[in-house]
């Protein structure tokens, strides 16, 4: 079923697309991601434009962060305060990395940039995921051998987070910190989100956990409503300024997600969180190896001529 992709300016087989929809669901429901970060390089590998890709794939994310949010937010699940102060910051991010993607972009450079970003971080996190799994298996393999597991050390924020000035109480999440701290945070997350078309949960949420020191229960439901303001402002940013938003290509990959998510929930209820983790850091592995090797080799076509 041939579909043609007004902005990608291709035709492409819509039923592929809704399979690469499903794929990125099904991990969204078991691993608790938001795909964004395995759709992008999945839609360059089938010829779509990185540019296209990362901004149709922001718009996927917008759609599929919505549910998340409300079921979140029945549980209360949503620190709002926190979130807000990260929205703020999110958006000044993606105004930002809405410059340095015009000036990429007029320098020619855009498509390499968003190539090697996606290959520093997948293999970033597919190496530290990686490392966690296996010392979460080798954790558990001693404690059944009769030792006795390590007494889990009580969460706190960093200390250079602890060394900001200005501290609000943030009392959902269980903190007094500054505020600074989330809004640096969110900048960075406002920018990854406009150049990657990432959401940033695989970024936030550790960084919520680890340099916050926010508590777990609302970590997850507070980094989906930070990424869906952020993704809606940065497809009206891609919309009106660089015009690379296919809606098309947006909507199959929406279809196919919200299908792949109830399925990805239906797997996640009976298998070992440490066998998926460790599943998961080989599949971001392999693609950042496949992005890594096409970097370096050279294309079929050096240069195309197409009529203005």
């Amino acid at each position: 079923m041939d579909v043609y992709l007004p902005i990608a300016n291709l035709a492409v087989d819509g039923l592929v697309i809704v399979a690469l929809g499903v794929a990125t669901g099904i991990l969204s429901g078991v691993f608790g991601v938001g795909g964004g970060f395995l759709t992008t390089p999945l839609l360059i590998f089938y010829g779509i434009p990185p540019t296209v890709a990362a901004a149709s794939a922001a718009t996927q994310v917008t759609g599929a962060s919505v549910s998340g949010v409300f079921a979140h937010s029945r549980n209360d699940g949503v620190d709002y305060q926190m979130g807000a102060v990260t929205v703020v910051g999110g958006m000044a991010g993606a105004l930002l990395g809405a410059v340095i993607f015009n000036l990429l972009r007029s320098a020619g450079q855009i498509d390499v940039v968003i190539n090697v970003l996606y290959v520093v971080m997948l293999g970033t996190i597919g190496g530290l995921m990686a490392r966690e799994s296996v010392d979460a298996l080798r954790s558990r393999s001693t404690s059944k051998g009769g030792s006795s597991a390590k007494r889990a050390a009580k969460r706190r924020h960093h200390p250079m987070i602890a060394s900001l000035p200005y501290r609000w109480r943030f009392y959902k999440s269980g903190l007094y910190i500054s505020p600074l701290g989330p809004l640096i945070l969110g900048v960075i997350v406002g920018i990854l989100t406009m150049l990657m078309g990432v959401g940033g949960g695989f970024f936030m949420v550790p960084a919520m956990l680890y340099i916050l020191g926010m508590s777990a229960k609302v970590v997850v439901g507070t980094s989906l409503f930070n990424i869906l303001f952020i993704t809606m402002l940065v497809t009206m940013v891609h919309a009106f300024t660089t015009r690379a938003v296919d809606i098309v290509l947006a909507g199959l990959l929406l279809i196919g997600s919200v299908t792949g998510a109830q399925l990805g929930t239906r797997i996640a209820s009976f298998a070992k969180p440490e066998h998926l983790r460790l599943v998961l850091a080989m599949i971001v592995l392999l693609i950042a190896l496949r992005m890594a090797f096409n970097l370096g080799v050279r294309p079929d076509e050096v240069y195309t001529v197409v009529p203005l």
